[in-house]
């Protein structure tokens, strides 16, 4: 397969940028996190506090009523706005200057959560992750792929990428399902897994970082928030998605030796955020 390529330090290292000494959160890119349902807010909360720690200047949740005391209270540093409905997202407004969007976890897949995916898709140009049930939405409505800005994220599991591109009998096949789908939608997928793959058209990336510690709700969430603050600081999207994978994976290699494999929860991938980058200065 061409343009295979082993996602290691060395690569990852060919595409960090160093945040400049006079930038300000201004400067760092401003994102929105759209999710949440009655009971799922917490998804949005790890994808809002990761795409901070990712180095974003600003992030603004955008969740049901339901979801906004939370949202507050976790994570004080990010910014609430909300549906007019409690429990579900019904539309997505918002008067913002964003530079990335992260969008689908935890939202729920209901008709108003439709026609809301539905008509922020037809308006959207920003730069922009789907991930969850952003993505089971799309599978059940295959024709609006075709309104994604280009090179958006997509970050499906095993399940939810066999929605998108149908059934494979092996690895090879799942990889050149995934490359005609890029390809046809120009799309970057990220087909999360042990390993990831990160597959943008005809180059093909696999992870190298990461252990069975990731195995745990919430982890994809966080990937979410990472790959979208890189996408604010203008890394273009299949940067952000290579450097946000092995960022993620790095963060349980580094913790395992510290807390093993059976405590580690998504929260702790975001505390070792910091100890991954620092292993790429």
């Amino acid at each position: 397969m061409e343009n295979y390529i082993l996602l290691d330090k060395t690569v990852a290292l060919q595409r960090i940028k160093p945040i400049p000494e006079n930038t300000h959160k201004g400067t760092q890119g401003h994102v929105m996190i759209v999710g949440g349902s009655y009971g799922k807010i917490g998804s949005v909360c790890l994808s809002a506090k990761a795409c901070l720690k990712a180095g974003a200047g600003l992030v603004t949740a955008y969740v049901p009523k339901c979801g906004y005391e939370i949202v507050q209270t976790v994570v004080p540093e990010v910014m609430v706005l909300t549906d007019d409905y409690t429990d579900h997202i019904t539309s997505v407004n918002h008067k913002l200057t964003l530079n990335a969007i992260g969008i689908g976890m935890g939202m729920g897949q209901n008709a108003d959560v439709q026609q809301a995916m539905f008509h922020f898709l037809k308006m959207n140009t920003v730069p922009m992750v789907i991930d969850a049930d952003g993505l089971n939405i799309l599978s059940e409505n295959k024709e609006w792929l075709e309104m994604l800005p280009k090179q958006t994220v997509l970050t499906p599991h095993l399940k939810e990428l066999e929605r998108l591109i149908g059934a494979w009998n092996s690895h090879s096949e799942m990889l050149e399902k995934v490359q005609s789908f890029s390809v046809a939608f120009n799309v970057v997928v990220i087909a999360k897994g042990a390993p990831t793959f990160i597959v943008y058209k005809t180059s093909v990336f696999e992870n190298t970082t990461g252990n069975q510690a990731l195995a745990t709700a919430g982890s994809g969430d966080v990937l979410t928030g990472i790959v979208t603050g890189l996408l604010a600081q203008q890394y273009n999207p299949l940067d952000a998605a290579v450097l946000g994978v092995y960022l993620h994976g790095m963060t349980a290699d580094i913790a395992a030796p510290e807390i093993g494999y059976h405590a580690f929860i998504a929260s702790d991938i975001i505390n070792y955020l910091g100890k991954a980058f620092l292993t790429l200065e």
